[in-house]
């Protein structure tokens, strides 16, 4: 069997969740200072992204952290191109800690129009996925964002996320399509109700033998998104935090069967670059099986 038909079948068969490790440039002065980190203590971009790097490292390399609770990882773009212990960041996780890497490849979102942002133009996704695919990446993953229970906007959403998932499909890369719903969004359930129509109509559609994930908000319905999770062409449904704390999203996808979490905030919440290995590691600990066993469900 192919690294990749090995990474499927422990994505398909295994219990665990994805740990989201990708803060992008943007979100990325925000996590270092729930780290601990102030911005006086980087002077340029290239002093936050080693910062960043080294937070994620201490996760990736902690002996609290490995394939046993940790389905897959989701790695920033600049996290692939470096190496954790001395090895490249997405072989570390499949080799060292049997951990599935996936890779961020969005660039990030276009202002809102018609109650959503959907993604930028990514013109250079397919050197990217070649990239991905030499680094041994299993699959991806692309964030948009729903505000308003808009149908025109997140038909809009939905066709783009499918159609830039069909492209990576291409170069035999598993997609996970992100079409967030804002947590705060005054029309969440609404907006739920039609992402899942829409989201049902294009899984219909997809070609035979060909299978993506999902990365959804975590919904106001528990159970809603269990046709989704059954569908035929439906590899894995994922949940994003969004901004709930940990212990909320955790009910929340316990009530939530068949849904795994992709947490980032909620997983990294209350690390800090001033703890020591023996407190950091207890504490990622405690982290990873709460969120483990929410996602057991």
């Amino acid at each position: 069997m192919s690294i990749h038909d090995d990474q499927l079948t422990k994505v398909q068969s295994e219990n665990g969740f994805l740990a989201a490790l990708d803060q992008s440039g943007g979100s990325t002065p925000k996590a270092l200072k729930l780290y601990g980190v102030e911005e006086s203590e980087y002077a340029n971009e290239g002093e936050m992204f080693d910062l960043i790097h080294a937070m994620r490292s201490r996760i990736m390399t902690s002996p609290s952290f490995g394939g046993d609770r940790v389905l897959g990882a989701i790695l920033f773009e600049m996290t692939m191109d470096r190496e954790v212990a001395g090895v490249p960041s997405a072989r570390y996780l499949w080799q060292e800690k049997n951990v599935v890497p996936f890779l961020k490849v969005d660039k990030g979102l276009a202002d809102e129009a018609d109650g959503v942002q959907i993604m930028k133009p990514m013109p250079e996704l397919d050197a990217l996925c070649q990239r991905a695919v030499k680094h041994e990446v299993f699959g991806t993953k692309m964030r948009s964002v729903i505000k308003l229970a808009n149908p025109k906007g997140i038909a809009e959403i939905v066709k783009q996320q499918f159609e830039v998932g069909r492209q990576i499909l291409g170069h035999g890369l598993c997609p996970i399509l992100e079409p967030e719903v804002d947590i705060n969004s005054p029309e969440k359930a609404a907006a739920e109700a039609i992402l899942k129509k829409e989201m049902l109509a294009h899984l219909d559609a997809l070609p035979e033998g060909q299978s993506v994930m999902v990365k959804l908000t975590l919904p106001e319905e528990s159970g809603f998104y269990e046709d989704v999770i059954r569908h035929p062409k439906m590899l894995k449904v994922v949940a994003l935090s969004g901004g709930y704390s940990r212990d909320e999203a955790n009910t929340r996808l316990t009530a939530n069967h068949g849904m795994i979490a992709s947490f980032s905030r909620a997983l990294t919440q209350g690390l800090s670059a001033q703890q020591s290995d023996s407190e950091f590691n207890g504490l990622l600990d405690t982290a990873i099986e709460s969120i483990y066993q929410a996602s057991r469900t």
